[in-house]
């Protein structure tokens, strides 16, 4: 079989699980196919600097068994080649000297611009093509077609999540849990949905530009109101990462412990939402005399290296089967996406948005049945909570406050109620 070319594969950004799946599918695809393929350590890391030494050759028994482990057996990093030039030039200049004629990104954002850039920046002597993964589920596929990582990420996720429920109920305590998701809150509500979580709390579900951090503390010491009223004494409050940037910028300065960056603004990625809720929520309750034991817990980084469950693991080998043949198409500068069965090559133009550059982001949608499901299990104070006196009165007994001070604190949440 005639050579084709050099093939090189890396990956950027975040670990999500699934990753060696795609490397193992494209491997061999590749091989199969006819390239020679090598490895690139920690993505364009070492590009960047023309350093050569850190990859390796890539044959099928290097990869034939690594589809179902997590992580990623060529590591990964989150240098941006784009930002400069003479960053550019210099991993064109190293691939070239390695004799890369293709190459497979996978990655984020950053790693897919990285991805159209190098095969613009070479004028196609290296034709690319990425393989998009994000364990937020937030890309612009269509809805019915999740992310790589998406799934296995929830899985694990549900099976913390049950284990801090059952914890809740046998100590009798509430756990206050965000869950990654900058942009987009389907993995907090994926999560939640499925392990019965006491309630979950997205982004997407406010209209308004900003919220107040008082507000979210509202919805959550509510929660604990209402389950006292119902005879339950612990619960499970699952926010989504994304709430932070929904926050007063000028509200968000005054909380204690928050940093800073040369410039004086706030770094959001520091502020540790799930402690915060709980400080100020146990603090009210604590005031009127209520003792409210509450535990904050950050998960994530849990789940991005874990190992994939089947799903991504079959998903996985057809996104990195149909980068291969993207190429082989002669296709270049493209993401990938395998959509009822079937490879659709996505152009970075199509998917970015005009105004930003950045790739679109799929959020929430607030109106799907999906959403609406997962409201409907949901124990929180709604509209019908302010509709019976009796059970108005009950619910203020059980927050130590008169009831006409009990409508004025959260009568306003009944707005938002879904």
């Amino acid at each position: 079989m005639a050579l084709l070319g050099k093939l090189a594969v890396l990956v950027g950004g975040g670990p999500a699980p699934g990753i060696n799946s795609v490397i193992s599918s494209a491997t061999i695809k590749a091989i199969d196919s006819g390239f020679e393929v090598i490895g690139i350590q920690d993505g364009f890391k070492w590009l960047v600097r023309r350093d050569t030494t850190h990859f390796r050759q890539l044959g099928i028994d290097d990869v034939s068994r690594i589809h179902l482990r997590g992580g990623s057996i060529l590591g990964t990093a989150r240098e941006n080649p784009t930002k400069s030039e003479e960053a550019m030039r210099a991993v064109i200049e190293t691939l070239e000297s390695l004799g890369v004629t293709h190459m497979v990104t996978i990655g984020g954002d950053d790693t897919a611009l990285s991805s159209s850039s190098v095969a613009a920046a070479s004028h196609g002597k290296i034709r690319t093509v990425h393989v998009p993964k994000t364990i937020d589920n937030d890309l612009p596929l269509p809805a019915h077609i999740p992310t790589f990582g998406f799934q296995t990420a929830r899985h694990v996720g549900v099976g913390l999540v049950q284990s801090l429920m059952e914890d809740a109920r046998s100590t009798r305590r509430w756990y206050i849990v965000v869950a990654m998701g900058r942009q987009a809150g389907h993995l907090a509500l994926g999560i939640g949905k499925a392990s019965g979580a006491t309630f979950t709390l997205i982004r997407e579900e406010f209209e308004e530009p900003t919220i107040r951090f008082s507000q979210l503390c509202d919805i959550v010491e509510g929660a604990i109101i209402k389950r006292r009223a119902m005879g339950r004494h612990f619960g499970v409050a699952v926010l989504a990462e994304g709430l932070i940037d929904k926050l007063d910028p000028d509200e968000l300065a005054e909380l204690q412990d928050v940093e800073r960056d040369d410039h004086g603004h706030i770094r959001f990625a520091e502020v540790d939402l799930a402690r915060k809720v709980k400080v100020e929520v146990q603090g009210r309750l604590k005031q009127r005399g209520i003792s409210v034991t509450i535990t904050n817990k950050n998960i994530g980084y849990e789940l991005r290296c874990a190992d994939p469950i089947p799903y991504d693991a079959d998903y996985c080998r057809d996104l990195g089967n149909a980068a291969i043949r993207f190429l082989l198409d002669g296709g270049s500068g493209a993401m990938v996406s395998v959509q009822g069965g079937k490879l659709v090559p996505l152009s970075f133009v199509d998917i970015r948005d005009p105004k930003t550059g950045k790739t679109r982001v799929r959020n929430v949608d607030p109106q799907s049945a999906n959403y609406k499901v997962a409201r409907d299990f949901m124990i929180r104070l709604d509209a019908t909570d302010f509709m019976d006196a009796a059970w108005i009165a009950k619910l203020a007994r059980s927050g130590n406050l008169p009831v006409e001070e009990f409508r004025r604190r959260f009568g306003y949440l009944s707005h938002n109620a879904g």
